[in-house]
């Protein structure tokens, strides 16, 4: 008993006695297969970081406080989602869990609308965040916002032109003035010195539609003072879509300013087959010296509106001005004959998939959620071979108060491969950080925002080849942190913020579809934001370490 009470003083002692020495790492990725985000060979390492660095790789020696053992697995940079809409999404719920595992750490906001500016003629932005009420009316006031709530992803946000135009004209479709567009300018201007990215446009539908080339070039200059750039959802991605990619890059020839065209496709089956004449288009204006550029969602069908089908005219004065003219026979005539016929140079999302109602899916949280809409029109008309169908659909929008999220299947997965094989073409969701439970399971979303990079390296990558690993990751890291100039993310190197993605490339895929969405992917092992572990094995932390990345 003595010697025993005598070792254990002694031991006691000793260990008092011995300096506690600091770690040399905060945590080491070991052993995985580096994937740095240049799109150069992988190869044996391990990853450190130290605070929210990254402090070395290759052979690391040293200590750390903890460790992540990545044999077999692939350690590459955090993904970033260049075109997402998560923006008050992410003031409800900051855990961003669709993101986070899928292995993105950083979101790119905005496309015809974004979170600020609500000035002018555009009430200010008030929304519940998180039991506070909070409102803003600049792009500046979302980002301090969304700073004091915290996310577990880094956000930040083009300056969206449906914002500027309406908080100038409101619901107006008359033209701008000189100096209307002046005020845009400054309104422009204002987000940039805020830290927006650039300006983003959805030229397809009102108000960004009301928008002429010579318009949005003004607004274009403005950006390219800040070195901003100019993303952009086209015009027409129909029939029209040459013209629109010819005007995306007319704006970039104009100002200079670099051009990334969102979710570039052929959404008409009239022009199905010929993307290899839009990727001439391109590579036509990079080889003049331009900066043209694009990226796509690896799905062959897109979320819209059901009141897309509707003509821009009747979106005049906003949603009680488009009710109005829902219940009034003439103008419904009048709508019926454009539907069928169309408009010039506008994209007519019915006639784009055919007339074909089977390639419409709800995806709103109504009755009809999840069905086509050949069965709900069979539903409403009890099947009735003399019934109008146009006059449902006119009937449904004025249920819903004009509004019903609808998936359309408008393109081809040939067409999309071969946008997403062009070097300068990247990878981005069109999606938004859902939640499989819990605030954020709602209506019946698109299964990217729950699968779109895990499938881009299960199925184009792994089960096709289609990609190399390097590549995609490429196509998913670094490529898009060039385009948007974050120059301290998106490759593994010494100096750049810790976010880092972890997994299995042997088991990584999607597994949410059209009709069961609400289905995390697999395979998506450790996500790291900012030094800060977020997804472990699998499983969400809680930690919210994502910053706001002001331009």
């Amino acid at each position: 008993m003595k010697r025993f009470i005598l070792l254990l003083t002694l031991l006691t002692f000793g260990l008092a006695s011995t300096p506690l020495v600091a770690a040399d790492f905060d945590l080491v990725i070991r052993g995985g297969r580096v994937v740095d985000g240049t799109g150069n060979p992988w190869f044996n390492g391990d990853v450190a970081i130290r605070g929210d660095r990254i402090a070395a790789i290759g052979r690391v020696a040293g200590t750390a406080d903890c460790e992540i053992d990545a044999k077999g697995l692939v350690v590459a940079p955090g993904f970033i989602d260049i075109h997402s809409h998560s923006d008050f999404l992410l003031l409800e719920d900051g855990h961003a869990q669709s993101k986070i595992r899928q292995g993105v750490t950083t979101e790119i906001l905005g496309e015809g609308n974004s979170a600020g500016p609500y000035q002018g003629k555009l009430q200010p932005h008030s929304q519940n965040v998180r039991g506070k009420e909070r409102e803003w009316r600049t792009l500046g006031g979302y980002f301090d916002v969304l700073d004091e709530a915290r996310s577990s992803v880094n956000v930040a946000s083009y300056v969206g032109l449906n914002n500027v135009w309406q908080s100038v004209m409101g619901n107006s479709f008359d033209r701008p003035t000189p100096e209307q567009i002046a005020e845009m300018g400054k309104l422009v201007d204002d987000a940039m010195r805020e830290g927006a990215l650039g300006l983003s446009s959805q030229v397809m539908m009102p108000p960004g539609s009301l928008a002429t080339t010579e318009d949005v070039t003004a607004l274009s200059r403005v950006v390219a003072k800040h070195g901003g750039i100019y993303s952009t959802h086209i015009r027409n991605e129909g029939t029209g879509v040459f013209e629109s990619v010819k005007e995306a890059i007319e704006v970039g020839r104009q100002t200079k300013v670099p051009v990334d065209i969102i979710h570039l496709k052929i959404a008409d089956q009239t022009f199905w087959g010929r993307m290899n004449e839009i990727v001439e288009l391109i590579k036509a204006a990079r080889i003049e010296g331009l900066n043209v550029q694009a990226n796509v969602y690896p799905y062959t069908r897109g979320n819209n509106n059901l009141v897309s089908i509707i003509p821009p005219w009747a979106h005049e004065g906003g949603r009680e001005k488009l009710l109005e003219r829902l219940r009034d026979p003439e103008q419904r005539k009048r709508m019926k004959h454009d539907i069928e016929n169309g408009i010039d140079g506008w994209y007519n999302h019915y006639t784009a998939v055919g007339r074909d109602w089977s390639r419409m899916l709800v995806s709103a949280n109504t009755t009809f959620r999840g069905l086509t809409m050949d069965r709900v029109m069979a539903v409403r008309t009890k099947g009735r071979p003399d019934a109008d169908l146009l006059d449902e659909l006119f009937a449904i929008l004025l249920d819903e108060g004009g509004s019903v999220s609808t998936v359309f299947a408008h393109h081809t997965d040939t067409d999309m491969t071969y946008a997403l094989r062009q070097p300068w073409c990247s990878v981005g969701s069109d999606g938004s950080a859902y939640s499989i439970d819990g605030l954020l399971r709602r209506g019946n979303p698109h299964p990217r925002n729950f699968g779109t990079f895990p499938r881009v390296l299960g199925v184009y990558v792994r089960e096709l080849g289609l990609l190399s690993l390097e590549d995609a990751v490429r196509k998913m890291t670094s490529l898009n942190a060039a385009k948007v100039g974050l120059t301290d993310r998106g490759l593994l190197r010494p100096g750049q913020f810790a976010d880092v993605t972890v997994f299995d490339p042997a088991t990584v895929i999607d597994n949410a579809t059209y009709t069961e969405p609400f289905q995390y992917g697999t395979g998506i092992e450790h996500v790291i934001v900012n030094g800060q572990i977020v997804l472990q094995q699998g499983e969400h932390t809680g930690a919210m370490p994502g910053k706001v990345l002001r331009h």
